[in-house]
């Protein structure tokens, strides 16, 4: 139990796509509780991670990435990146400092300033940066006048992280703990098994993969034993498309589904009976019922 005047607050990680807020997320809690993959916008709704440091609670929003939308699904990822920082007590604005100031940046930087809000800069992967380009891209961010504190750090290594950790543990209000002691995440078991299949499928994948996907959980039975029967179905849009996820006689389908049920049984620390399928629905990406199910606007 922390000792100390307690306070609790959420924290808003926003950014461009792939700049590691993921990563910087699970870095923070300490355990994996976001998707990881090399694959810009792997991140579609808003995951929670919650961490403890002394007497604080934060409440860690991974929002998707801000980029310029194209279709549904882009529009209502980047209104559910923006509503999660306008309801944080904090944003953080993580920036990938081998990309530099790119155009989605500028972008979050100029729609932050037209909302007269503030935030703490993180520049990540300076271990990847000469300092000279390091500081000439902290200084052109800070012109912005957003910025009220920066932090370098490396999510990947940890580099920095402890000093940003404890700035925003003494940033958030004071207030009660909103989550017992020892969760992580506010996601769902059924939430995380399609997430971790997800994850999977992406890195096994590749530039294969379409992005005209998503996976589902559609069945979640508790077994007598402890262990879990969990079905979850991969949705492509065409028959092409399935092919390429089953692969050679199911030998893609099968690899995905024991690298998922690993993982799942290693983070539920219980036995995971996990039964994958593929079928084609066209147009899924039109289908308000998808949206509800990763807690997206379908009009946004």
């Amino acid at each position: 139990m922390a000792e100390g005047t307690r306070r609790c607050g959420f924290v808003a990680i926003v950014g461009a796509p792939n700049v590691g807020k993921s990563t910087l997320l699970n870095r923070l809690v300490g355990a994996k509780v976001s998707i990881v993959t090399p694959k810009v916008q792997t991140t579609r709704s808003r995951v929670l991670g919650i961490c403890i440091e002394g007497a604080t609670q934060l409440v860690l929003v991974d929002t998707p990435g801000i980029f310029k939308p194209r279709r549904r699904l882009d529009r209502a990822m980047v209104a559910a990146a923006w509503g999660g920082s306008q309801e944080a007590d904090l944003i953080l604005l993580l920036v990938d400092s081998a990309a530099g100031l790119d155009a989605d940046t500028r972008a979050i930087v100029k729609r932050l300033q037209a909302e007269d809000s503030e935030a703490i800069l993180a520049l990540n992967k300076v271990d990847a940066v000469k300092k000279t380009a390091l500081f000439k891209l902290a200084a052109a961010l800070d012109d912005s006048g957003v910025f009220i504190h920066t932090f370098m750090v490396s999510a990947k290594t940890g580099s920095g992280v402890p000093d940003l950790l404890a700035h925003l543990a003494g940033a958030v209000p004071e207030g009660p703990w909103l989550y017992p002691e020892d969760q992580l995440s506010d996601m769902p078991g059924r939430l995380l098994a399609a997430e971790i299949t997800r994850e999977k499928m992406y890195l096994q994948l590749h530039q294969e993969l379409p992005y005209a996907s998503t996976v589902e959980t559609e069945s979640w039975k508790e077994n007598k034993d402890g262990s879990v029967r969990v079905e979850v179905s991969v949705f492509v849009e065409r028959p092409s498309q399935k092919a390429i996820v089953l692969g050679k006689g199911g030998a893609r389908i099968k690899a995905i589904g024991e690298a998922a049920r690993t993982e799942l049984e290693e983070l539920l620390e219980r036995r995971v009976h996990l039964f994958l399928f593929v079928k084609v629905r066209k147009d899924w990406g039109e289908d308000p019922e998808r949206y509800r199910d990763l807690g997206l606007d379908y009009k946004a």
